[in-house]
């Protein structure tokens, strides 16, 4: 009986997800209000200083997101629970049958400094539970606003739309008996692209989600990891910086899956250049990498550059999918500057979010990628090629290679569809494999068939 209950109010939660996504669809770009629905388908408050902050449900800025707490935060350890409130899963002012523990936490951003972070604990459908999945989401935005936490505390835009349609992704770990936390993964200043930074952050919402109280998650719960594309950032991150950032969360991790997975981005920045529809992350993540490194790349943008600068300094990914068609590095860029490695900040800050540098995770791998962009408008590409439209999958070839040749179990995939097109048949198979990891199952790997990749050597400055 109980557990029926909590299959209804689940079922329940789901339809109003769903119905709202919808609504929410026509808004967005209309690259994004076709392709990811279609993917989809296929497919105790404890505060500042012991003060109540409520729940709001409304347009206006949320004071919960803000530390107003006396003590310094660079004073505070990270992954600190600075705030926590209980709320109903919320879209608009519509309450729907999923508990929530929403956490203020300290953390850091890319620059080293501490700042606050939020998270959101979908609380387990039936008492308490020792299985916790860190669900990154890919709400992609240069808008704190549109971040996980805010749309299920009722915020509602089309910057949210995201967030409500993972909900659908990770249904089928709550009817297991999971927990799912979910962080606003690109921090208080929502700094898109900026890897470390994600990773960081989802370190230390794990950190504050095992210590806070009301989450129905169990001393000793264990945690793995799941992400697809922007989510892939934050999970792969964690999973490189988990040992040297955060030890205590590595100890419980079983595993880390992920798909649509970013390895280099100044690749990735190529491939992408002209396309028809993924052209528009140029420009985010020109916004985003100088909002999170702290550098002006201003000096190097033309009229029209700026322009483009400008506009996109809160724009969500909804909003940019389509609607440069062709848009490339060189029309948005001086022309002693067409070529990127002539500016030496933008060098020297995208080779530090090339993960092929980075240390192997200590926690095995389940890794999918999709190989037919030209279904949704990028071509092939001479010098990196075939990628799944925005993400390149000889890079992420290499990468998996790397780690197996350092002694990680790595399951390895590849979809002949695009980004969009490839979830699907990711989420089964990566759900069914960190299942597998919570049971104690050991790790299998696909090491000896994956095929060569790319170099994943760093952007070297043009003279």
């Amino acid at each position: 009986m109980g557990i029926s209950r909590g299959r209804v109010r689940l079922a329940a939660a789901l339809v109003a997800v769903t119905a709202s996504a919808a609504t929410l669809a026509p808004a967005a770009s209309s690259a994004t209000s076709s392709a990811v629905p279609s993917a989809v388908s296929q497919v105790v408050s404890q505060a500042r200083v012991g003060a109540v902050v409520p729940a709001v449900a409304t347009s206006a800025p949320d004071p919960f997101f803000t530390y107003a707490g006396s003590t310094p935060l660079a004073d505070l350890p990270p992954g600190a629970v600075l705030a926590t409130r209980a709320l109903p899963y919320r879209i608009a002012k519509l309450s729907l049958p999923l508990q929530l523990v929403q956490i203020l936490f300290r953390t850091t951003n890319q620059r080293g400094e501490a700042v606050a972070g939020v998270t959101t604990v979908v609380k387990p459908l039936l008492g308490r539970t020792a299985k916790v999945i860190g669900y990154q989401s890919f709400y992609d935005s240069l808008n704190p606003e549109d971040g996980p936490s805010r749309a299920y505390s009722g915020v509602f835009s089309p910057g949210v739309m995201a967030a409500h349609v993972e909900t659908t992704l990770f249904a089928g770990f709550l009817l297991q008996g999971y927990a799912i936390v979910v962080a606003d993964t690109q921090g208080p200043t929502a700094d898109f692209a900026a890897g470390p930074e994600y990773g960081q952050v989802t370190l230390d919402s794990l950190r504050a989600a095992l210590n806070a109280p009301g989450t129905g998650i169990a001393p000793s719960a264990r945690v793995g990891l799941i992400g697809y594309s922007g989510g892939a950032i934050a999970t792969n991150w964690a999973s490189v910086l988990a040992p040297s950032y955060a030890p205590d969360i590595d100890r419980r991790l079983v595993g880390a899956a992920e798909g649509g997975v970013l390895v280099r981005p100044s690749a990735n920045l190529g491939y992408v250049d002209g396309s028809m529809v993924w052209a528009g992350v140029i420009p985010m993540a020109v916004v985003g990498v100088a909002r999170a490194f702290g550098v002006d790349l201003t000096p190097y943008l033309n009229d029209y550059g700026k322009q483009v600068y400008a506009r996109l300094q809160h724009a969500s990914i909804s909003q940019v999918l389509g609607a440069y068609p062709g848009l490339t590095w060189q029309k948005m860029t001086k022309p002693e500057y067409a070529d990127p490695a002539r500016i030496p900040v933008f060098v020297e800050t995208v080779n530090q979010l090339n993960l092929g540098t980075r240390p192997t995770p200590s926690v095995p791998m389940f890794i999918g990628q999709g190989t037919a962009g030209q279904i949704e408008g990028t071509a092939r590409s001479a010098s990196v090629g075939p990628g799944d439209g925005v993400m390149i999958a000889g890079d992420v070839r290499s990468l998996a290679r790397q780690y197996c040749a350092d002694g990680l179990p790595v399951v390895h995939r590849e979809y002949p569809l695009s980004h969009f097109t490839s979830v699907p048949f990711w989420l089964p198979e990566a759900m069914a494999w960190l299942n597998a990891r919570f049971a104690g199952t050991p790790a299998p790997d696909t090491c000896a068939s994956i095929p060569a990749g790319n170099p994943l050597t760093p952007l070297v400055p043009a003279s």
